[in-house]
Protein backbone atom coordinates (compact mmCIF):
# COMPACT_ATOMS: atom_id res chain seq x y z
CA UNK A 1 0.00 0.00 0.00
CA UNK A 2 1.45 3.33 -1.01
CA UNK A 3 0.42 6.95 -0.91
CA UNK A 4 0.26 9.60 -3.58
CA UNK A 5 -0.11 13.38 -3.46
CA UNK A 6 -3.35 14.98 -4.55
CA UNK A 7 -3.90 14.51 -8.26
CA UNK A 8 -6.61 14.61 -10.87
CA UNK A 9 -7.08 11.65 -13.17
CA UNK A 10 -6.35 12.90 -16.65
CA UNK A 11 -8.06 9.94 -18.34
CA UNK A 12 -9.77 6.67 -17.48
CA UNK A 13 -9.05 5.00 -14.14
CA UNK A 14 -6.47 2.28 -14.79
CA UNK A 15 -7.03 -1.04 -12.99
CA UNK A 16 -4.68 -4.02 -13.16
CA UNK A 17 -6.62 -7.14 -12.15
CA UNK A 18 -4.67 -10.32 -11.42
CA UNK A 19 -5.88 -13.90 -10.99
CA UNK A 20 -3.78 -17.04 -10.64
CA UNK A 21 -5.51 -18.82 -13.52
CA UNK A 22 -8.74 -18.75 -15.51
CA UNK A 23 -9.83 -22.26 -14.61
CA UNK A 24 -13.49 -23.30 -14.58
CA UNK A 25 -15.10 -21.76 -11.52
CA UNK A 26 -16.56 -18.72 -9.82
CA UNK A 27 -13.43 -16.55 -9.49
CA UNK A 28 -12.84 -16.65 -13.26
CA UNK A 29 -16.42 -15.63 -14.05
CA UNK A 30 -16.20 -12.94 -11.37
CA UNK A 31 -13.07 -11.23 -12.75
CA UNK A 32 -14.33 -11.34 -16.33
CA UNK A 33 -17.65 -9.80 -15.32
CA UNK A 34 -15.85 -7.09 -13.33
CA UNK A 35 -13.52 -6.12 -16.15
CA UNK A 36 -16.31 -6.19 -18.71
CA UNK A 37 -18.70 -4.17 -16.53
CA UNK A 38 -16.19 -1.57 -15.34
CA UNK A 39 -14.86 -1.22 -18.88
CA UNK A 40 -18.23 0.26 -19.85
CA UNK A 41 -17.67 2.96 -17.25
CA UNK A 42 -14.67 5.25 -16.75
CA UNK A 43 -12.18 2.40 -16.23
CA UNK A 44 -9.35 0.94 -18.28
CA UNK A 45 -9.13 -2.59 -16.88
CA UNK A 46 -6.46 -5.11 -17.81
CA UNK A 47 -6.53 -8.71 -16.68
CA UNK A 48 -3.39 -10.73 -15.92
CA UNK A 49 -3.59 -14.49 -15.50
CA UNK A 50 -1.43 -17.57 -15.24
CA UNK A 51 -2.17 -20.88 -16.96
CA UNK A 52 -4.55 -23.57 -15.72
CA UNK A 53 -3.33 -26.74 -14.08
CA UNK A 54 -3.98 -30.04 -15.95
CA UNK A 55 -7.60 -31.20 -15.87
CA UNK A 56 -9.02 -27.93 -14.50
CA UNK A 57 -10.66 -26.69 -17.69
CA UNK A 58 -10.22 -23.18 -19.08
CA UNK A 59 -12.51 -20.16 -19.23
CA UNK A 60 -10.33 -18.23 -21.65
CA UNK A 61 -13.00 -18.50 -24.36
CA UNK A 62 -15.57 -17.14 -21.92
CA UNK A 63 -13.33 -14.13 -21.22
CA UNK A 64 -12.73 -13.39 -24.90
CA UNK A 65 -16.43 -13.72 -25.72
CA UNK A 66 -17.04 -10.85 -23.33
CA UNK A 67 -14.36 -8.63 -24.72
CA UNK A 68 -11.75 -9.41 -22.07
CA UNK A 69 -8.34 -10.40 -23.47
CA UNK A 70 -6.11 -11.52 -20.58
CA UNK A 71 -2.34 -11.12 -20.63
CA UNK A 72 -1.11 -14.63 -19.83
CA UNK A 73 1.96 -14.94 -17.62
CA UNK A 74 3.70 -18.33 -17.67
CA UNK A 75 5.53 -17.35 -14.46
CA UNK A 76 2.23 -17.13 -12.54
CA UNK A 77 1.32 -20.60 -11.30
CA UNK A 78 -1.56 -21.31 -8.92
CA UNK A 79 0.22 -23.45 -6.34
CA UNK A 80 0.37 -23.03 -2.56
CA UNK A 81 4.17 -23.13 -2.65
CA UNK A 82 6.87 -20.51 -3.13
CA UNK A 83 9.19 -21.04 -6.07
CA UNK A 84 11.81 -19.00 -8.01
CA UNK A 85 9.27 -18.37 -10.78
CA UNK A 86 7.18 -16.41 -8.26
CA UNK A 87 10.03 -13.90 -8.06
CA UNK A 88 10.03 -13.68 -11.86
CA UNK A 89 6.27 -13.08 -11.81
CA UNK A 90 6.69 -10.29 -9.23
CA UNK A 91 9.44 -8.60 -11.24
CA UNK A 92 7.51 -8.85 -14.50
CA UNK A 93 4.36 -7.38 -12.96
CA UNK A 94 6.31 -4.64 -11.21
CA UNK A 95 7.95 -3.69 -14.50
CA UNK A 96 4.58 -3.47 -16.20
CA UNK A 97 3.11 -1.42 -13.34
CA UNK A 98 5.98 1.08 -13.47
CA UNK A 99 5.42 1.52 -17.20
CA UNK A 100 1.60 1.57 -17.29
CA UNK A 101 1.12 3.26 -13.88
CA UNK A 102 -2.20 1.73 -12.79
CA UNK A 103 -4.17 3.64 -10.18
CA UNK A 104 -5.43 0.37 -8.69
CA UNK A 105 -4.09 -3.18 -8.46
CA UNK A 106 -6.81 -5.66 -7.55
CA UNK A 107 -5.82 -9.30 -6.98
CA UNK A 108 -7.93 -12.45 -6.79
CA UNK A 109 -6.96 -15.91 -5.44
CA UNK A 110 -4.01 -16.67 -3.16
CA UNK A 111 -0.97 -16.85 -5.43
CA UNK A 112 -2.07 -13.83 -7.48
CA UNK A 113 -2.60 -11.99 -4.20
CA UNK A 114 0.96 -12.79 -3.15
CA UNK A 115 2.82 -11.80 -6.32
CA UNK A 116 0.44 -8.99 -7.30
CA UNK A 117 0.45 -7.15 -4.00
CA UNK A 118 4.20 -7.32 -3.63
CA UNK A 119 4.64 -6.06 -7.21
CA UNK A 120 2.18 -3.23 -6.50
CA UNK A 121 4.09 -2.25 -3.37
CA UNK A 122 7.43 -2.25 -5.22
CA UNK A 123 5.89 -0.09 -7.95
CA UNK A 124 4.16 2.33 -5.53
CA UNK A 125 0.70 1.74 -6.95
CA UNK A 126 -1.70 4.11 -5.09
CA UNK A 127 -4.48 1.62 -4.26
CA UNK A 128 -4.16 -2.12 -3.60
CA UNK A 129 -7.18 -4.40 -3.12
CA UNK A 130 -7.48 -8.18 -2.73
CA UNK A 131 -10.62 -10.33 -2.97
CA UNK A 132 -10.93 -13.54 -0.96
CA UNK A 133 -13.18 -15.92 -2.90
CA UNK A 134 -12.54 -18.39 -0.11
CA UNK A 135 -9.32 -19.20 1.71
CA UNK A 136 -6.85 -21.97 2.54
CA UNK A 137 -6.01 -20.71 6.02
CA UNK A 138 -7.33 -23.73 7.87
CA UNK A 139 -8.00 -27.39 7.12
CA UNK A 140 -6.24 -27.65 3.75
CA UNK A 141 -2.66 -28.26 4.84
CA UNK A 142 -0.62 -29.39 7.83
CA UNK A 143 -0.81 -27.19 10.97
CA UNK A 144 2.64 -25.69 10.40
CA UNK A 145 1.96 -24.87 6.75
CA UNK A 146 -1.42 -23.36 7.63
CA UNK A 147 0.28 -21.12 10.21
CA UNK A 148 2.86 -20.01 7.64
CA UNK A 149 0.06 -19.11 5.23
CA UNK A 150 -1.80 -17.20 7.92
CA UNK A 151 1.31 -15.19 8.79
CA UNK A 152 1.89 -14.45 5.11
CA UNK A 153 -1.71 -13.27 4.62
CA UNK A 154 -1.46 -11.03 7.68
CA UNK A 155 1.61 -9.37 6.17
CA UNK A 156 -0.04 -9.01 2.77
CA UNK A 157 -3.10 -7.58 4.49
CA UNK A 158 -0.96 -4.70 5.74
CA UNK A 159 0.04 -4.01 2.11
CA UNK A 160 -3.62 -3.76 1.09
CA UNK A 161 -6.02 -0.84 1.31
CA UNK A 162 -9.00 -3.18 1.43
CA UNK A 163 -9.64 -6.92 1.65
CA UNK A 164 -12.93 -7.90 0.00
CA UNK A 165 -14.86 -10.95 1.20
CA UNK A 166 -17.57 -12.51 -0.94
CA UNK A 167 -19.62 -13.63 2.06
CA UNK A 168 -19.99 -12.85 5.78
CA UNK A 169 -18.50 -16.24 6.64
CA UNK A 170 -15.32 -15.54 4.67
CA UNK A 171 -15.01 -12.12 6.34
CA UNK A 172 -15.49 -13.63 9.80
CA UNK A 173 -12.75 -16.19 9.12
CA UNK A 174 -10.35 -13.47 7.99
CA UNK A 175 -11.00 -11.53 11.19
CA UNK A 176 -10.67 -14.68 13.31
CA UNK A 177 -7.28 -15.52 11.78
CA UNK A 178 -6.03 -11.97 12.20
CA UNK A 179 -5.73 -11.22 8.49
CA UNK A 180 -7.60 -7.94 8.84
CA UNK A 181 -10.08 -6.03 10.98
CA UNK A 182 -13.77 -6.06 10.13
CA UNK A 183 -13.79 -2.37 9.14
CA UNK A 184 -11.20 -3.08 6.45
CA UNK A 185 -13.11 -6.02 4.93
CA UNK A 186 -16.23 -5.01 2.96
CA UNK A 187 -18.50 -7.76 1.67
CA UNK A 188 -19.17 -7.68 -2.07
CA UNK A 189 -21.08 -10.78 -3.24
CA UNK A 190 -20.38 -12.50 -6.53
CA UNK A 191 -22.20 -11.27 -9.61
CA UNK A 192 -23.41 -13.29 -12.59
CA UNK A 193 -25.61 -13.11 -15.64
CA UNK A 194 -28.10 -15.82 -14.70
CA UNK A 195 -30.43 -15.34 -17.68
CA UNK A 196 -29.55 -18.63 -19.41
CA UNK A 197 -30.16 -20.58 -16.20
CA UNK A 198 -33.47 -18.82 -15.53
CA UNK A 199 -34.65 -19.85 -19.00
CA UNK A 200 -33.35 -23.41 -19.02
CA UNK A 201 -36.77 -25.11 -19.08
CA UNK A 202 -36.53 -25.32 -22.87
CA UNK A 203 -33.81 -27.97 -22.48
CA UNK A 204 -35.79 -30.27 -20.21
CA UNK A 205 -35.50 -33.91 -21.22
CA UNK A 206 -32.38 -33.50 -23.39
CA UNK A 207 -29.83 -34.70 -20.82
CA UNK A 208 -31.98 -37.68 -19.87
CA UNK A 209 -32.28 -38.63 -23.53
CA UNK A 210 -28.50 -38.32 -23.98
CA UNK A 211 -27.79 -40.52 -20.94
CA UNK A 212 -30.62 -42.96 -21.60
CA UNK A 213 -32.31 -42.15 -18.28
CA UNK A 214 -36.08 -42.59 -18.30
CA UNK A 215 -38.40 -40.02 -16.64
CA UNK A 216 -39.25 -42.37 -13.77
CA UNK A 217 -35.64 -42.17 -12.51
CA UNK A 218 -34.46 -39.40 -10.19
CA UNK A 219 -31.30 -37.64 -11.39
CA UNK A 220 -28.85 -36.36 -8.74
CA UNK A 221 -25.75 -34.44 -9.77
CA UNK A 222 -22.55 -32.81 -8.58
CA UNK A 223 -20.85 -30.16 -10.73
CA UNK A 224 -17.28 -28.86 -10.55
CA UNK A 225 -13.60 -29.71 -10.38
CA UNK A 226 -12.88 -33.25 -9.19
CA UNK A 227 -10.46 -31.94 -6.62
CA UNK A 228 -9.87 -32.77 -2.91
CA UNK A 229 -11.68 -29.72 -1.51
CA UNK A 230 -14.88 -30.61 -3.43
CA UNK A 231 -14.98 -33.99 -1.63
CA UNK A 232 -16.51 -36.12 -4.37
CA UNK A 233 -15.81 -39.13 -2.17
CA UNK A 234 -18.51 -37.93 0.23
CA UNK A 235 -20.92 -37.56 -2.68
CA UNK A 236 -20.25 -41.14 -3.80
CA UNK A 237 -20.51 -42.50 -0.25
CA UNK A 238 -23.89 -40.79 0.16
CA UNK A 239 -24.91 -42.04 -3.29
CA UNK A 240 -24.26 -45.59 -2.17
CA UNK A 241 -26.52 -45.13 0.85
CA UNK A 242 -29.24 -43.51 -1.25
CA UNK A 243 -29.06 -46.29 -3.82
CA UNK A 244 -29.50 -48.91 -1.11
CA UNK A 245 -32.59 -47.09 0.18
CA UNK A 246 -34.46 -46.59 -3.08
CA UNK A 247 -34.52 -47.81 -6.65
CA UNK A 248 -34.60 -45.75 -9.83
CA UNK A 249 -32.02 -43.08 -8.99
CA UNK A 250 -29.02 -42.17 -11.15
CA UNK A 251 -26.06 -39.97 -10.29
CA UNK A 252 -24.15 -37.60 -12.58
CA UNK A 253 -20.64 -36.24 -11.97
CA UNK A 254 -20.09 -33.18 -14.19
CA UNK A 255 -16.52 -31.93 -14.36
CA UNK A 256 -12.99 -33.24 -14.38
CA UNK A 257 -9.76 -32.99 -12.42
CA UNK A 258 -6.86 -34.76 -10.82
CA UNK A 259 -9.04 -37.21 -8.84
CA UNK A 260 -11.34 -38.34 -11.61
CA UNK A 261 -9.80 -41.77 -12.09
CA UNK A 262 -9.76 -42.33 -8.34
CA UNK A 263 -13.45 -41.39 -8.10
CA UNK A 264 -14.33 -43.72 -10.98
CA UNK A 265 -12.55 -46.51 -9.10
CA UNK A 266 -14.50 -45.64 -5.96
CA UNK A 267 -17.76 -45.86 -7.88
CA UNK A 268 -16.75 -49.38 -8.91
CA UNK A 269 -15.77 -50.21 -5.33
CA UNK A 270 -19.14 -48.98 -4.02
CA UNK A 271 -20.93 -51.01 -6.73
CA UNK A 272 -22.26 -47.81 -8.26
CA UNK A 273 -20.63 -47.87 -11.68
CA UNK A 274 -23.86 -48.58 -13.55
CA UNK A 275 -25.61 -45.90 -11.50
CA UNK A 276 -23.07 -43.08 -11.99
CA UNK A 277 -22.17 -41.20 -15.18
CA UNK A 278 -18.96 -39.15 -15.34
CA UNK A 279 -19.52 -36.58 -18.10
CA UNK A 280 -16.26 -34.59 -17.99
CA UNK A 281 -16.38 -30.84 -18.51
CA UNK A 282 -19.57 -29.50 -20.05
CA UNK A 283 -20.29 -26.07 -21.50
CA UNK A 284 -24.06 -26.61 -21.52
CA UNK A 285 -24.74 -26.26 -17.80
CA UNK A 286 -28.26 -24.82 -18.24
CA UNK A 287 -29.07 -28.05 -20.09
CA UNK A 288 -27.60 -30.05 -17.18
CA UNK A 289 -29.55 -28.24 -14.45
CA UNK A 290 -32.78 -28.43 -16.46
CA UNK A 291 -32.90 -32.20 -15.94
CA UNK A 292 -31.38 -32.60 -12.48
CA UNK A 293 -33.83 -33.37 -9.69
CA UNK A 294 -31.18 -32.31 -7.20
CA UNK A 295 -27.72 -30.74 -7.09
CA UNK A 296 -25.35 -31.75 -4.30
CA UNK A 297 -22.45 -29.60 -3.03
CA UNK A 298 -20.28 -31.86 -0.84
CA UNK A 299 -17.29 -29.53 -0.38
CA UNK A 300 -14.99 -29.35 2.63
CA UNK A 301 -14.60 -25.59 2.13
CA UNK A 302 -16.30 -22.97 -0.05
CA UNK A 303 -16.47 -19.23 -0.53
CA UNK A 304 -19.80 -18.97 -2.30
CA UNK A 305 -20.26 -21.93 -4.67
CA UNK A 306 -21.18 -20.72 -8.14
CA UNK A 307 -22.69 -24.07 -9.13
CA UNK A 308 -25.21 -23.76 -6.30
CA UNK A 309 -26.18 -20.24 -7.44
CA UNK A 310 -26.57 -21.44 -11.04
CA UNK A 311 -28.69 -24.43 -9.98
CA UNK A 312 -30.87 -22.26 -7.76
CA UNK A 313 -31.40 -19.80 -10.62
CA UNK A 314 -32.40 -22.76 -12.81
CA UNK A 315 -34.99 -23.93 -10.28
CA UNK A 316 -32.98 -27.02 -9.31
CA UNK A 317 -33.13 -27.92 -5.58
CA UNK A 318 -29.79 -27.94 -3.72
CA UNK A 319 -28.39 -29.91 -0.79
CA UNK A 320 -25.01 -28.73 0.47
CA UNK A 321 -22.50 -29.04 3.27
CA UNK A 322 -22.55 -26.31 5.90
CA UNK A 323 -19.17 -24.77 5.04
CA UNK A 324 -17.94 -21.27 4.15
CA UNK A 325 -20.55 -19.15 2.43
CA UNK A 326 -23.10 -21.96 2.10
CA UNK A 327 -24.91 -20.88 5.26
CA UNK A 328 -25.52 -17.37 3.93
CA UNK A 329 -26.42 -18.70 0.47
CA UNK A 330 -28.92 -21.35 1.61
CA UNK A 331 -31.52 -20.75 4.28
CA UNK A 332 -31.78 -24.31 5.57
CA UNK A 333 -35.29 -25.63 5.10
CA UNK A 334 -36.47 -22.64 3.06
CA UNK A 335 -34.20 -22.34 0.00
CA UNK A 336 -32.43 -25.68 0.26
CA UNK A 337 -31.01 -28.13 2.76
CA UNK A 338 -27.69 -28.12 4.63
CA UNK A 339 -25.74 -30.88 6.33
CA UNK A 340 -22.55 -30.97 8.38
CA UNK A 341 -19.37 -31.44 6.39
CA UNK A 342 -18.08 -35.03 5.98
CA UNK A 343 -21.36 -36.53 7.26
CA UNK A 344 -22.22 -39.13 4.65
CA UNK A 345 -25.24 -40.47 6.55
CA UNK A 346 -26.62 -36.97 7.04
CA UNK A 347 -26.02 -36.10 3.39
CA UNK A 348 -27.76 -39.28 2.20
CA UNK A 349 -30.71 -38.53 4.50
CA UNK A 350 -31.03 -34.98 3.15
CA UNK A 351 -30.86 -36.22 -0.46
CA UNK A 352 -33.62 -38.72 0.27
CA UNK A 353 -35.74 -35.99 1.90
CA UNK A 354 -35.62 -34.00 -1.32
CA UNK A 355 -36.25 -36.97 -3.62
CA UNK A 356 -39.15 -38.35 -1.59
CA UNK A 357 -40.90 -34.99 -1.10
CA UNK A 358 -41.02 -33.40 -4.57
CA UNK A 359 -43.60 -30.78 -3.56
CA UNK A 360 -41.37 -29.57 -0.70
CA UNK A 361 -38.31 -29.63 -2.98
CA UNK A 362 -40.17 -27.58 -5.60
CA UNK A 363 -41.23 -25.01 -3.00
CA UNK A 364 -37.62 -24.60 -1.81
CA UNK A 365 -36.38 -24.37 -5.41
CA UNK A 366 -38.90 -21.61 -6.18
CA UNK A 367 -37.88 -19.59 -3.12
CA UNK A 368 -34.19 -20.07 -3.97
CA UNK A 369 -34.70 -18.98 -7.56
CA UNK A 370 -36.39 -15.75 -6.48
CA UNK A 371 -33.64 -14.96 -3.98
CA UNK A 372 -30.51 -15.54 -6.08
CA UNK A 373 -31.99 -13.66 -9.01
CA UNK A 374 -31.75 -10.47 -6.95
CA UNK A 375 -28.69 -11.14 -4.78
CA UNK A 376 -26.02 -12.11 -7.30
CA UNK A 377 -26.30 -9.72 -10.23
CA UNK A 378 -23.47 -8.30 -12.30
CA UNK A 379 -24.95 -4.85 -11.77
CA UNK A 380 -24.55 -4.93 -7.99
CA UNK A 381 -21.04 -6.38 -8.29
CA UNK A 382 -19.91 -3.63 -10.64
CA UNK A 383 -21.62 -0.77 -8.80
CA UNK A 384 -20.27 -1.78 -5.37
CA UNK A 385 -16.77 -2.27 -6.74
CA UNK A 386 -16.88 1.06 -8.58
CA UNK A 387 -17.90 2.88 -5.39
CA UNK A 388 -15.12 1.19 -3.41
CA UNK A 389 -12.51 2.11 -6.01
CA UNK A 390 -13.61 5.75 -6.15
CA UNK A 391 -13.74 6.04 -2.35
CA UNK A 392 -10.22 4.62 -2.01
CA UNK A 393 -8.82 6.90 -4.73
CA UNK A 394 -10.50 9.92 -3.14
CA UNK A 395 -8.96 9.00 0.22
CA UNK A 396 -5.54 9.14 -1.48
CA UNK A 397 -6.32 12.56 -2.90
CA UNK A 398 -6.85 11.24 -6.42
CA UNK A 399 -10.04 12.55 -8.01
CA UNK A 400 -11.71 11.75 -11.30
Amino acid sequence: MSTQSAATLESRIRVARIISRLNVGGPSIHVVNLNNGLGKLNFDCRLFSGYENPGEGSMLDYARSRGVAPLLLPELVGEATLRPRDVRAILRLASFFREWKPHIVHTHTAKAGFVGRIAACLSQVPVVVHTYHGHVLNGYFSPWKSEVLRRMERTLGRLSDRLIAISPEVRDDLVRFGVGVEEKIPIIPLGFDLTLFQRCERYRGELRKELGITPDYKLVGIVGRIFPVKNHRLFLEAAGLVKSARDKVHFVVVGDGQLRRQMEELAEQFELRSSVTFTGWRRDLPRIYADLDLLVVSSISEGTPVVAIEAMAAGCPVVGTKVGGMSSLIDDGRTGLLVESRDRTGLARRILEMLENPAVAARMAHAAREEVSHRFTVQQLVSKTEKLYRDLLRAKGITA
